[in-house]
C-alpha cells in the first residue's frame, strides 16, 4: 500500500513514541497529541525540514515549530524573507500563511527529550520521502540540524555524509539543492551559536537559488 505523506493520527509505527503520545494525552488531554502535519503551499519551491516536533510545541498544537521558542526565529524569519505572510502568535489558528514553503519533519511524533532513536528516524521516513514526492515545484531544502540533514539525504537514497555537517554547507542531492542550518533552538539563539543574520543568510540563499534557477551541479559549498 502506498505510504501517504502525512501518517495516521494514531499512527502506531514507533512503539516508544506511541508510548510518550499516550503519556502526553493522559497529561494534557486538550494537546493534539499526534504526529504533526506538515504545514504550508503544496506548490512549494522551498520545504524546510525539523527534527521533530517539541512537546509544548508542535505536540501541544498540532502545527510544526508553533508554541515554542524556535518558531519565534523560524517564522519571523520566513516573514522577512517573503515566505509568509500574517502573524505568527504562536497559535495553528493565528492566520499566518506560508508563501512557496513548507515546512514537515523528519520524525512527526514527539519524541522523550526531543532526541528521536535512528530506529524511529528510519521508521518515519517513507512519510518524508512521500512528503517530499507530493511536492511536484519542490527545488530547495533546507535542513535544520544534522539530524534532518542525515534524514534527508538518507531519505534521497545517499549516504546521511553525503553532504558535511556545518552552518551553510550545500550542495546537491536527489535533484533538490540542499543548504543546512543550525537548528534554530532557543539553546543555539540564546548561546549566540546561531543568530538572526545568520538564519536569515540561509532562507536569502534559498531565495536566491529559487529565483535565479542557477544549475550548479553536484558541488558541495560550504
Amino acid at each position: 500500500m502506498p505510504v501517504t505523506p502525512e501518517p495516521p493520527r494514531d499512527c502506531p509505527l514507533c512503539p516508544r513514541l506511541v508510548e510518550y503520545r499516550r503519556e502526553n494525552q493522559r497529561q494534557n488531554p486538550d494537546w493534539w497529541n499526534g504526529p504533526a502535519p506538515s504545514f504550508g503551499d503544496p506548490d512549494a519551491r522551498l520545504l524546510v525540514a525539523g527534527l521533530a516536533p517539541g512537546r509544548t510545541g508542535a505536540n501541544r498544537t498540532g502545527r510544526p515549530f508553533t508554541g515554542d521558542g524556535a518558531g519565534v526565529i523560524l517564522y519571523e524569519t520566513l516573514l522577512k524573507t517573503g515566505f509568509a505572510t500574517g502573524t505568527y502568535d504562536a497559535r495553528p489558528d493565528d492566520g499566518l500563511t506560508l508563501v512557496d514553503c513548507m515546512i514537515t519533519n523528519a520524525v512527526r511524533c514527539a519524541p522523550p527529550l526531543n532526541k528521536p532513536l535512528p530506529v524511529e528516524e528510519a521508521t518515519c521516513r517513507p512519510f518524508l520521502k512521500a512528503r517530499l514526492q507530493a511536492l511536484p515545484r519542490l527545488k530547495v531544502i533546507i535542513t535544520l540540524g544534522d539530524v534532518s540533514r542525515r534524514s534527508v539525504l538518507k531519505t534521497l537514497g545517499l549516504p546521511g555524509t553525503a553532504i558535511p555537517a556545518g552552518h551553510g554547507v550545500e550542495g546537491q542531492a536527489g535533484g533538490y539543492h540542499l543548504i543546512n542550518s543550525y537548528h534554530c533552538s532557543r539553546l543555539n539563539t540564546n548561546t549566540g551559536r546561531l543568530t538572526p543574520a545568520m538564519f536569515e543568510a540561509i532562507f536569502l540563499r534559498a531565495r536566491a537559488l529559487i529565483e535565479l534557477g542557477p544549475d550548479e551541479g553536484s558541488y558541495i559549498r560550504g
